[in-house]
């Protein structure tokens, strides 16, 4: 059955209403009890940090230094990729940045740091020192560190309620308290390396650690956390998902036995090697595979959103059917749209045109499916470029 364009339009309006897409985020919140507990833990983790930094800073500012321009370049690639991933209802960068300044000293400082201790002198009290030197780390973190930065997800939900809709949601921000908890936690084992030889060599001693979590840092916090934001709203349920508290659980579980592994891999290598990069990369190779099969999990939602968002303009013929289906669609869906060219030129205009198909979807949501000037830009961007127009062209006045 054909539909109107009026329920065309009125279908997209619900997309963008159950979404979220397109809407804007207020920080400041007075009267929300949620915006005072961010300040107050955030601000006692800046505290903390900073503190520590202040007291090594004089002795060790070199590994210091060295370590925070690292993480600094690592952090901005892989805020790059989780934005790149992120092409429907994307969150706002400030939503972002707050999400990554909690799991950066909230969870990290004012929660984890401490949680983790007292757990770990708990199991030496029951188990005696022996074992929690050896299973304590891979026992306490897990669990810990992973509902430190789980808080910060439902203090967003109750900052921005209309934003954190679905699992997919979850997962894009889960990565971004990842990041932020692994990138603090990274340049605080980078200074303790420096202070590993009394400041001899510290600058070598802090990179040796550097390089190894760069290396293993994919399948790190940045990982366990997206998986495990996303199993939290599969158990809470939003408005635009149903609760399955089943799938919510199994995804919350599954990223502390991926997180429990990696801790405790030295009980499993006996001081071998070889045993150690092996299992290191069995682990990684595992946990990706995991976090690849969750994000093709979580997106068909926000797939779904977006074709209902572009089916008036399909319909009105501004985006071609092959278009939006290429959008709408799997990355190899994608891929075979730009490669359907003939020849290279063309298949970079493709590429560009998809790009144009986003950016219309998002001037859509963000106008509410208005025709406003910026809607009416992005449908002359996407004609430009389809027809590989020069981009001044796309100013001037059409000549009947």
């Amino acid at each position: 059955m054909t539909m109107s364009s009026t329920d065309l339009a009125q279908a997209r309006f619900l997309a963008i209403e159950e979404s979220g897409w397109g809407r804007s985020f207020t920080f400041y919140q007075p009267r929300n009890l949620a915006f005072w507990v961010y300040v107050l833990l955030v601000a006692s983790g800046v505290l903390l940090f900073t503190a520590r930094i202040g007291r090594t800073y004089g002795a060790y500012s070199r590994a210091i230094l060295v370590t925070a321009a690292v993480f600094a370049v690592y952090g901005a690639i892989f805020w790059w990729f989780t934005q790149h991933i992120d092409r429907y209802a994307r969150q706002p960068t400030k939503i972002l940045v707050v999400a990554f300044g909690w799991g950066g000293f909230a969870a990290t400082w004012a929660m984890a740091s401490y949680a983790n201790t007292a757990l770990i002198n708990i199991y030496g009290k029951v188990f005696g020192h022996a074992w929690a030197q050896d299973w304590g780390a891979g026992l306490a973190a897990p669990f810990t560190e992973e509902t430190a930065k789980g808080f910060g997800l439902l203090l967003l939900i109750a900052l921005a309620p209309r934003l954190v809709r679905t699992a997919f949601d979850g997962f894009i921000l889960g990565a971004f308290l990842g990041l932020g908890f692994e990138i603090i936690e990274d340049i605080a084992y980078g200074m303790n390396s420096g202070a590993s030889q009394f400041g001899a060599n510290q600058v070598d001693a802090s990179l040796q650690t550097v390089f190894l979590r760069v290396a293993t840092g994919a399948s790190g916090h940045i990982l366990y956390t997206a998986l495990f934001c996303a199993g939290l709203v599969y158990l809470l349920g939003r408005p635009a998902e149903p609760r399955r508290a089943g799938r919510g659980l199994l995804l919350m579980a599954t990223a502390m036995v991926l997180h429990g592994l990696w801790d405790s891999m030295g009980n499993f290598t006996d001081g071998s090697a070889l045993a150690a990069i092996s299992l290191i990369v069995l682990i990684m190779v595992i946990a990706l595979v995991i976090a690849v099969r969750v994000f093709a999990l979580t997106v068909p939602r926000e797939r779904e959103f977006l074709r209902r968002i572009l089916a008036p303009e399909v319909a009105a013929e501004t985006v071609t059917r092959e278009e939006a289906e290429a959008a709408c669609g799997t990355a190899a869906a994608r891929r075979a749209f730009r490669r359907s060219a003939d020849n290279r030129s063309a298949r970079r205009r493709n590429a560009y045109v998809l790009d144009a198909v986003f950016d219309l979807a998002d001037a859509l949501a963000t106008e509410r499916g208005e025709q406003t000037p910026r809607v009416e830009f992005a449908r002359a961007e996407l004609d430009r470029l389809r027809q590989g127009r020069p981009a001044t062209e796309a100013l001037l006045p059409v000549r009947l």
